[in-house]
């Protein structure tokens, strides 16, 4: 397996056109993309095919991999591979989750339910992963597989009543920002104070001033720190 460093290194040539650097990190990471694939068989598509999927959205999360993220690339790429290929087999009516996974999907929820309650905040996928002895890229796939939800239709109580996706996108084009904004990565590319914030406000329905409470602050100083964060959003992802 490549080093952290030796990831970013070819994750830097391949957006900058490198062929055989992509080439190099599909082959390392193949047995990570086989492991994905391998949820989706029996669906009436052939194997080779699914891999292919599976290697588009590979290059995919290449192309838009950023260490801002704070999260291991590999961590980064499995909704990313498992997207793709849901995409497809949703499309074709193939679509169905495991039994298993689900089972998986439902302990996690609950140990992240119980976790918040008792801790005041979410635990990490690799808390998660040593939590039930899995890898944390099988955490990834049983969450986005469960799409535990987060209601980018959630009224705020800001002064102009808008929701996040109000926010995150203009209203002209809310339905394509929808499709492109992986939820997950959002969250995970943010720092504890701003995860934490995020959380709150749309996971827990906090109201800012039940923020401030929590995080000892003013309630002027979260409303700024969630504009900001807001911004760095649209900015990351060029809305």
């Amino acid at each position: 397996m490549l080093s952290n460093e030796e990831n970013l290194r070819l994750i830097a040539l391949s957006q900058d056109g490198d062929e055989n650097a992509k080439s190099t990190l599909i082959l390392e990471h193949s047995p990570l993309i086989k492991s994905i694939v391998r949820h989706y068989k029996n669906k009436g598509v052939e194997y080779e095919d699914l891999y292919q999927l599976g290697c588009i959205g590979f290059l995919k999360a290449i192309k838009n991999f950023s260490t801002q993220f704070n999260v291991r690339f590999s961590t980064y790429a499995v909704p990313m591979i498992s997207g793709e290929i849901k995409r497809f087999l949703r499309d074709d009516g193939y679509i169905k989750i495991s039994r298993s996974t689900k089972a998986l999907a439902a302990k996690i929820a609950y140990f992240i339910r119980d976790y918040k309650a008792k801790y005041n905040e979410s635990p990490t996928v690799e808390l998660i992963s040593n939590e039930f002895k899995i890898e944390p890229q099988e955490v990834v796939f049983a969450m986005d597989s469960a799409k535990f939800p987060i209601s980018l239709y959630e009224k705020t109580d800001d002064e102009n009543n808008l929701s996040i996706l109000d926010k995150i996108a203009d209203n002209n084009n809310g339905d394509e920002s929808i499709d492109k904004i992986l939820l997950k990565q959002i969250i995970s590319s943010l720092d504890e104070r701003d995860k934490k914030i995020i959380i709150l406000r749309y996971y827990r329905d906090k109201t800012q001033s039940e923020v401030a409470r929590v995080l000892n602050v003013s309630q002027v100083q979260i409303s700024r720190l969630e504009n900001k964060i807001i911004k760095k959003l649209k900015s990351e992802f060029g809305v």
